[in-house]
């Protein structure tokens, strides 16, 4: 919320001024007040506040006593210029994120722009919307005019935000939470029919189908009496759905993540309800941690209990370390390749609150940053399942603020010598304890032999607890782990063998399904019972290490290889048509490899349901990608990551992108395969450009070319002299980058328009940074004639504007709007919109432009077009002598692009800093950073840029 004077106009009107309330009785001051508020910081013509306050009866002296209304105004609100004088008019000049209208717009378009990447955060942001409603807008301002120009607008704004928030928590899957809500809207808001769709699929997702079908036949009746019309054609598709029970109407299985602050991560598994004994190793672990140990290592034998205890102490420490606490499982003694340490890195990372595109790939660097961010905050790291020294190393903070919790089966001696740790040997229970287990869980008896059969084993124990549990006649004579899997009928013993084929940390039951062909969902609640397998969060299960060797070594002698590799084949299948049809509903956009794929495809509905997967399969589609590298089928590998880069560019996952491409090549090579060696390149290539790393971009994409023109796939060839000609832009080679285009659009002669207009676009950015409008407008203008996208308007528009044919560039600019974009492409076409306000002298209206292009690409967006939206929102700041806050936008600005190697911003931004630095009284520093502009623009050949910064310098 801003800062100063708070105003609210979402009900009653209220000024708070430093926390106290100001009332203003006169009903003309609110309907004054509330004209100048609902346009904040623009002038409000004398003749508009007049109909405003007085409608079509004002007084004889009008401006005069408008005068008198202002003068008291600003005696009420105790700061004369917050109401400014203007020759025509008057100007409110306030934060506008103070008047809560205008933050109730801000909240639902960061709402709106988060909803197809992160429900949890658009939910967040649409409840802050909501929660500014008090009433009526303006039901206490006097005012016919203004409540017929903004009450509609906003209440339509409000219902909207109504909708899309609901559509959130069913995303969510919180459809039992809606019901009543829903119907409390379709009543107050009978022809509503989103209302109407969003309450039948909650009845139907609680199982409540024929109430569903009610409100469907009660919405029909409804709008047969009123309107004499039908349902619409998408409610009658969901009543047809919702009465032969279409699978893809079900509840989305989503991974809920605890909802802390970035800065306070709590990552820890749940504590389990029955934990029994130990409490001298609890004292002593927890007395170690909280003293001046700083790593303490449980060392123990598989099956006695390391992780229970160590997620237990930390559970109990929570409170000593307020700064939070992180898990991770490196499966230093899995059947598959152990936790990949760029992985763990990143994860750590993000939930330390790092932005996605500021994660450094290297794992050196990545570590670097962990201690860099730990140093001086008190948080607790449980590091489980290390196999070596070298697995812990990276993670360590190294910090006395913060502590670290290991376990492994051996004591891990490097730690103890070069890291000070300390070991704490963790072995099978006393008898008693062992006996109090079984107690808890059998409930009351003579328990001492079954203990000693279970050799005090935990695992054991709790296995052997749940295979006699209400088996009265039933005794313990061998290994319980054994008798359990015997006691299992044949169909949960075969999928028990094969689930150990997964490669990754956890599976679902539709996984498992796929892997063993059947419907596995009630065979897992069978293994679970059995404590066979566990569930650690609804919907996925894994098993204990020493459960899936012992699940291993029955598999390679019960099933056939060819049983098994059917088994295999069929999982990666699974996963693969699950990357896909993410694909599809993410980024259709970006051509793939030709897929092998065959069956259905996992029941994924929506962009926000495909997010939710990829985010909660990541890391067994990462470890399925090595894994069919290493041992095959190696086309599943460079098919999978092929079809997952447009996922880890979306988010940004740039350690699992560069993994993942890896993989993919080495199995491309070693099969000869060279369509997918190229692909790999050119995916590495990618990457690498969008690192900024330009010369190994450069190679890779070199590769791609030399191997698609070998195969005399020009299409292929020409699409990566494409992205080869970026590398060359954005390194500033502008030579190389038009030679480059050249080519590339000399091969598309004969190619589909959509990648002629990508050609040409390219093309046409070149030639503005060239200062080259004519050819910039007439490239734009070929692409637009080829293809009439959002992107075509968006370029054409931006190249107009800079020519100052803004009524052009206008017309151009609002219909991409009308046709709609990504979240980068909309960002662009709104920061040129500001871009062009500016230059036609409303201030205003280009801040609010600029800002809602930021919301849809600060956190984790294209960070080329979030350098371009800050340097125009900078500008307007300076227009409206903002200028401090001007400098710290130039600054973000010219810090991304260097880091991203966006050269042009990067002279923009040094430009604006150089005028803004002036406009402080820094002469110096200005030109310095006129002078650095001067030389870059130079060395880049951006001629247009270079005039600009010799002139202030």
């Amino acid at each position: 919320m801003a800062s100063g004077p708070q105003f609210r106009l979402l009900g009653p009107m209220e000024v708070r001024l430093d926390g106290a309330a100001v009332v203003l009785r006169a009903g003309k001051h609110r309907a004054l007040l509330a004209a100048l508020l609902l346009r904040p910081n623009r002038v409000v013509p004398v003749t508009e506040l007049v109909g405003h306050v007085w409608g079509d009866t004002p007084p004889a002296r009008t401006r005069g006593t408008l005068q008198t209304y202002v003068m008291r105004l600003r005696a009420a609100l105790g700061d004369p210029s917050l109401i400014q004088t203007a020759p025509d008019g008057y100007r409110m000049r306030v934060d506008p994120l103070s008047v809560d209208a205008h933050r109730f717009a801000d909240a639902a378009a960061r709402g709106r722009a988060a909803a197809s990447s992160d429900l949890v955060t658009a939910r967040k942001a649409f409840a802050e919307a909501l929660d500014l409603w008090r009433g009526p807008v303006l039901s206490d301002v006097p005012s016919e005019t203004l409540y017929s120009e903004h009450a509609p607008r906003l209440t339509e704004l409000l219902m909207t935000v109504h909708e899309q928030r609901i559509d959130v928590e069913l995303a969510l899957g919180n459809h039992a939470d809606l019901v009543p809500e829903l119907f409390g809207l379709t009543r107050d808001h009978p022809l509503r029919e989103r209302f109407w769709a969003q309450l039948m699929l909650a009845l139907y997702r609680c199982s409540r189908q024929a109430e569903a079908l009610e409100a469907f036949r009660q919405l029909d009746r409804t709008l047969d009496e009123q309107l004499g019309i039908d349902p619409s054609q998408e409610l009658r598709s969901l009543h047809q759905a919702i009465l032969v029970g279409a699978p893809e109407l079900a509840a989305p299985v989503v991974e809920r993540e605890p909802e802390r602050a970035p800065s306070s991560p709590m990552r820890l598994p749940d504590d389990i309800a029955d934990f029994t004994g130990r409490s001298a190793h609890v004292d002593r672990v927890s007395g170690l941690v909280t003293g001046s140990v700083p790593i303490v290592t449980l060392a123990g034998p598989p099956g006695v209990g390391k992780t229970t205890l160590a997620v237990r102490v930390a559970h109990l420490l929570r409170h000593r370390f307020p700064d939070g606490q992180l898990y991770v499982d490196l499966r230093g003694y899995a059947l598959g390749a152990p936790a990949d340490g760029v992985d763990v890195l990143s994860r750590f990372l993000r939930a330390l609150g790092v932005p996605p595109d500021e994660i450094p790939p290297d794992a050196d660097e990545q570590s670097t940053m962990l201690r860099s961010l730990l140093s001086g905050r008190r948080m607790l790291l449980v590091l489980d399942n290390a196999s070596a020294p070298a697995q812990v190393r990276p993670l360590l903070p190294g910090t006395a603020s913060c502590r670290v919790i290991v376990t492994s089966r051996d004591d891990l001696r490097g730690l103890i010598a070069l890291n000070g740790a300390r070991t704490v040997p963790v072995g099978v229970f006393p008898a008693a304890e062992s006996e109090a287990l079984l107690t808890t869980l059998l409930g009351p008896g003579d328990h001492a032999e079954l203990a000693e059969r279970c050799g005090h084993l935990p695992l054991a124990l709790r296995v052997a607890a749940a295979y006699l549990a209400g088996r009265d006649d039933v005794t313990i004579s061998g290994s319980p782990i054994e008798l359990a899997y015997a006691a299992l009928p044949p169909a949960p013993q075969r999928l028990f063998r094969l689930l150990s084929l997964v490669p990754g940390p956890d599976f679902t039951p539709e996984a498992a399904s796929a892997l063993a062909d059947v419907d596995a969902e009630g065979l897992l609640t069978v293994l679970a019972i059995a404590r066979l397998v566990v569930s650690p969060a609804p919907g996925r299960y894994r098993f204990h290490d020493e459960l899936v060797r012992y699940a291993a070594t029955l598999r390679e002698a019960a099933d056939t290889p060819a049983e098994q590799q059917a088994a295999w084949t069929a999982l990666l299948n699974h996963y693969l048509r699950g990357v896909e049809r993410c694909a599809e509903l993410l980024y259709p956009g970006i051509v793939r490899l030709p897929s092998s794929s065959t069956g259905p495809a996992p029941r994924i509905a929506t962009s926000a349901e495909a997010l939710a997967w990829l985010d909660s399969e990541r890391p067994n589609l990462i470890a399925t990608i090595r894994h069919a590298a290493e041992h095959g089928p190696a086309d599943m590998a460079w098919q999978l990551a092929d079809a997952l880069r447009g996922y880890l560019w979306i988010g940004q996952h740039v350690g699992e992108w560069l993994a993942t491409a890896h993989h993919g090549l080495q199995a491309a090579q070693a099969s000869a395969h060279r369509p997918a060696e190229a692909a790999m390149h050119a995916n590495l290539g990618s990457l690498y450009l969008r690192l900024g790393e330009f010369a190994r971009s450069i190679e890779h994409h070199g590769h791609a070319i030399e191997l698609y023109r070998a195969l005399g796939d020009k299409d292929a060839e020409a699409g990566a002299l494409n992205n080869l000609s970026l590398v060359h832009r954005r390194s500033g080679n502008l030579v190389a980058a038009r030679d480059t285009l050249v080519r590339c659009l000399e091969m598309l002669r004969a190619s589909s328009a959509d990648i002629v207009s990508t050609g040409l676009y390219n093309l046409g950015q070149l030639a503005v940074e060239l200062g080259e409008l004519d050819s910039a407008v007439e490239h734009f203008s070929q692409a637009l004639s080829l293809a009439p996208n959002a992107d075509s308007h968006t370029y054409l528009g931006l190249a107009l504007r800079l020519q100052g044919r803004l009524d052009e560039a206008r017309a151009h600019l609002e219909r991409a709007l009308e046709i709609g974009n990504v979240p980068a492409g909309e960002a662009e076409t709104l920061e040129n919109l500001a871009a062009l306000e500016l230059a036609s002298g409303n201030t205003d209206e280009a801040l609010s432009l600029a800002s809602r292009a930021l919301a849809l690409v600060a956190d984790g967006g294209d960070q080329q077009v979030a350098t371009s939206v800050r340097i125009t929102l900078g500008e307007a700041r300076r227009v409206l002598l903002d200028f401090e806050g001007a400098a710290e936008l130039f600054s973000q600005a010219l810090a991304t692009a260097r880091r991203i190697g966006f050269a042009s911003g990067e002279v923009r931004a040094l430009i604006d800093l150089a005028l803004v630095l002036r406009d402080l009284d820094r002469p110096a520093d200005a030109r310095s950073a006129a002078a650095e502009a001067a030389r870059r623009s130079a060395e880049l050949g951006l001629r247009g840029l270079e005039n600009r910064a010799r002139e202030l310098a």
